[in-house]
């Protein structure tokens, strides 16, 4: 049994790839990943805009829509659409073996976060356009997305909830979820078949703290750098485990519903002096996924420290709140801060492919 494999059966954690290249379906690696135990797959803007620019796997499929009179942002989405349904496939036999995992995700375009009703939009005609039961569509968790969320569970389609940064957004997330299906089952429909993650940041979280705290430049405050996003994560946890209980959710689980299962994403650790398996160490539990890029998933597999970490220490989890609210950092603010960074980053990424597939074009042109 690999770790990934055992991840999942002794911890009931889900490891996830956060990267998905046409190479990588081309050549089987990803196809390996799963018969390693991978169990699904995130992919996001920046994503999308570093496989296709820096690869030569997309220049036949480019040229050939250019030919044909296609816009640069139709191109682009076509290109992103096939990979989905190339990895969809691949991790079909996952889904089906239980529909708990398995699922691929696309994100909605970039430049929707603070448009409710466009990201309603964009993220149904995607539900429509790749229409396999494993896909996630990805919303991000801004207050403008959180409506948006909620309509769409409440639709009956899966999302993958992005861009989470504070307890009090993931909050507004749950709420979306359960009265989404709420508002589902009063209609008719079939909660079973709905599905989400909440994907919760979490590296980011310490690199924009520790930030704050180098910057108040107290003793206090310096003995805090490095503590905040695993503290964090564990306080969502037990918001999940207190959310998805109780007699509201147990009248939606005896429809089928099934918990919106927390997700932690950037889990690449960013300050080289911390052990680069930190943020899966210390946050594997029952219900939940870590997406990881492959260089986490190699330093897991190769010291990892697989054990049920994730609802440890909670009581000091609160103390390490308690004191940052006390050094001046609001974390409620830090959040906010990183959504708004992560949806500039993710918009800066869409211009940039489609600039360099402007070039692209002009070559071809040129030919």
């Amino acid at each position: 049994m690999t770790t990934l494999e055992r991840l999942y059966t002794e911890y009931g954690q889900s490891p996830w790839l956060d990267n998905l290249t046409r190479g990588y379906l081309h050549d089987g690696t990803l196809r390996r990943m799963v018969a390693d135990g991978i169990r699904g797959v995130t992919a996001n803007p920046t994503i999308f805009a570093k496989a296709i620019v820096g690869s030569a796997h997309y220049d036949e499929q480019f040229s050939v829509l250019t030919a044909a009179g296609w816009s640069l942002e139709d191109a682009y989405w076509q290109l992103v659409v096939d990979d989905i349904t190339a990895a969809l496939a691949v991790l079909r036999p996952v889904y089906d073996a239980g529909g708990r995992d398995g699922f691929v995700s696309v994100e909605v375009d970039a430049e929707l976060a603070r448009d409710t009703e466009a990201t309603v939009v964009a993220a149904r005609a995607l539900h429509k356009r790749i229409a396999a039961p494993n896909l996630f569509v990805k919303i991000p968790a801004t207050a403008e997305g959180v409506p948006a969320i909620r309509t769409m569970i409440a639709e009956g389609r899966s999302i993958n909830v992005t861009l989470i940064f504070s307890l009090t957004r993931y909050e507004q997330v749950v709420e979306a979820y359960l009265s989404g299906l709420e508002a589902l089952v009063e209609r008719g429909g079939d909660p079973s078949r709905v599905h989400s993650v909440a994907s919760f940041f979490v590296s980011r979280v310490d690199t924009e703290v520790d930030r704050r705290l180098e910057t108040a430049g107290s003793a206090q405050a310096s003995a805090l750098r490095g503590q905040a996003a695993i503290a964090q994560a564990k306080l969502a946890y037990r918001l999940f485990r207190e959310r998805f209980t109780g007699e509201r959710w147990r009248r939606l689980a005896a429809l089928g519903a099934v918990p919106q299962r927390p997700l932690w994403a950037s889990t690449s650790t960013k300050n080289p002096a911390c052990p680069d398996t930190r943020y899966v160490d210390h946050l594997i539990g029952p219900d939940t996924v870590n997406t990881m890029p492959e260089a986490t998933i190699a330093a897991f597999t190769d010291h990892g420290t697989p054990a049920r970490t994730i609802d440890t220490e909670v009581d000091e989890a609160e103390g390490v709140m308690r004191r940052l609210a006390a050094a001046g950092i609001d974390m409620d603010d830090v959040g906010l801060a990183l959504e708004e960074q992560g949806v500039a980053g993710f918009h800066t990424s869409y211009q940039q492919v489609l600039t360099a597939l402007a070039a692209k074009a002009e070559q071809l042109s040129r030919r």
